[in-house]
This record gives structure tokens, C-alpha cells and sequence, in this order.
């Protein structure tokens, strides 16, 4: 593999349906690819909804993430690993970059279980085969990832692409930046965290000022903080431009510490 950096990116939300602005950030990402091998993880939940609701089909969420009826893979699938990925794709072509278009089970990159029986077709994630992506780590390729993984009987399975993110991180012992629509991890009036340790994360959502589909994302960054020990990031993937202060080493979103490891040595 090359000697740069590797830089793991996780996008999803509303960032799937704002083309200019994912045109924004692929451009940002081909200036990244300069310092770094960039990998690009997505999902795209609200992509995901209103196919569901066009097709007349409920769909729920327990802590943030999505319940998935096996019945329902095939449009979910068609949705995030189909129309989701060959969209940034085509993006990515616009903006000058060569994308390779994956999903979690290529090159069994993932290994993928079910998580909870009430879940559905959701899978848990963990790192698997590092082969195909340090293969094109070495083209210039962007691998843009969407967030559909399959367990060991092929069964395909829908994923939280924070989780995904933070695997493909694990895998490759990357940088991971988690982007939503917000700057970061907010406090209760609405101003950015610039870091957040475990315990203020479980403070806050004791509180219920870290919710919904942000839990999971803080939850998913303290593992792969905790994983590769280093923090990971949380940020906007609006104003992308931003994300060029990653070249200065500057300070960009909600930073999540991994935790201390307590020593058990006695004096």
C-alpha cells in the first residue's frame, strides 16, 4: 500500500438527495486524495423512506436504527447499493475522480450477522478481508461503499453506515470521519462539542441532549476510537471546503477520545 495517510469518510442522510453539495465534497475529496487514500462508506435513510413510502410500505426505527422485514432487502438493497452508490459514482466522475462502486460483502471485506431477531434483516459488522481495498489503494481509485453487508449463507443484510464506517476503519487502520448535516456533537443549547470523552457521552445522553440517530453515531465513533486509538471525528458535510483543514492538521467538528486504558501493573 501507499505510505499516505488513509482517510475512511462516512456520508448518508440528506447528503444523498443534495447534489451539489455531495458534488462539493467529492471535489473536496480529490483535493484529500493529494495527502490521503480516501474511502468513501454511505447509507441513505432518507433515500431508503421514500421508496418505502412510494411502495406503500411502513417502515420504524428502534434507537436510530431502521427495522428491515427481509421482505423488504430487495428495495433497500436497490435503493443504497444500487441507485445511492452509482449516483456518488457518477459524481465522483463528474468532479474528476475514478470511482469503484462496493458493497460491504465485496471481496468479503465484512463479515455480516444478524444483530437482533426484532431488527429484521440488520446486520452487525466486523472487519473481514483487507485484500480488494489495499489492492485499489494502490490504483487511485475512491472506493465508494454502500452500507449493504451479507452474512456467511449470503443472505444480505442492511447495515447502519456509521457501523459500516467504523469497520472499513478498523480494517484498514484509518482515519474515520463521520459526516451528517450538523457540525457536530451539540450541547444542549445548540453549540458544537469540540471533544467529548465516554463519560460526557453517557452524560449527555442520559440527558437527552445526544438522541436518536446521533447516538449511534457518537456510539459508533467511541468504538473505532477506542479500536484504533485515536480519535475520531464528527462534522458537517456542508461547507466541505472545511474539510481541507484535515491537510493542516486543523481542528474540524466534534472530536470523540477513545477511552484510557486503566493499568493493572502494581508498583
Amino acid at each position: 500500500m501507499s505510505n499516505k495517510n488513509i482517510l475512511v469518510i462516512k456520508v448518508g442522510g440528506a447528503f444523498m438527495q443534495a447534489e451539489n453539495a455531495a458534488l462539493a465534497l467529492l471535489t473536496t475529496i480529490k483535493e484529500l486524495q493529494q495527502s490521503y487514500i480516501v474511502v468513501l462508506v454511505h447509507g441513505g435513510g432518507a433515500m431508503v423512506e421514500e421508496l418505502l413510502f412510494a411502495l406503500n410500505l411502513s417502515s420504524q426505527k428502534i434507537d436510530g436504527l431502521r427495522v428491515t422485514p427481509k421482505e423488504h432487502m430487495p428495495y433497500i438493497t436497490g435503493a443504497l447499493a444500487g441507485t445511492a452508490n452509482k449516483q456518488l459514482c457518477g459524481l465522483a466522475i463528474k468532479a474528476g475522480i475514478s470511482p469503484v462502486g462496493l458493497s460491504l460483502l465485496d471481496g468479503k471485506m465484512c463479515k455480516a450477522t444478524v444483530m437482533r431477531e426484532e431488527l429484521g434483516a440488520v446486520g452487525s459488522v466486523e472487519a473481514g478481508d483487507a485484500t480488494l481495498l489495499k489492492a485499489l489503494a494502490a490504483t487511485h481509485m475512491l472506493p465508494i461503499i454502500s452500507s449493504i453487508g451479507a452474512d456467511s449463507e449470503g443472505n444480505l443484510l442492511n447495515v447502519n453506515a456509521d457501523q459500516a464506517a467504523t469497520v472499513i476503519a478498523q480494517l484498514l487502520d484509518a482515519e474515520l470521519l463521520l459526516l451528517s448535516d450538523v457540525p457536530g456533537v451539540l450541547d444542549a443549547d445548540k453549540n458544537l462539542i469540540n471533544h467529548l470523552d465516554a463519560e460526557q457521552i453517557d452524560t449527555l445522553i442520559t440527558q437527552n441532549v445526544i438522541r436518536d440517530g446521533m447516538i449511534v453515531k457518537v456510539n459508533a465513533a467511541l468504538t473505532a476510537a477506542n479500536s484504533l486509538g485515536h480519535s475520531v471525528t464528527i462534522a458537517s458535510w456542508k461547507d466541505s471546503e472545511k474539510l481541507l483543514g484535515l491537510l493542516q492538521h486543523q481542528a474540524i467538528g466534534s472530536k470523540i477520545s477513545p477511552q484510557l486504558k486503566t493499568s493493572t501493573n502494581k508498583a
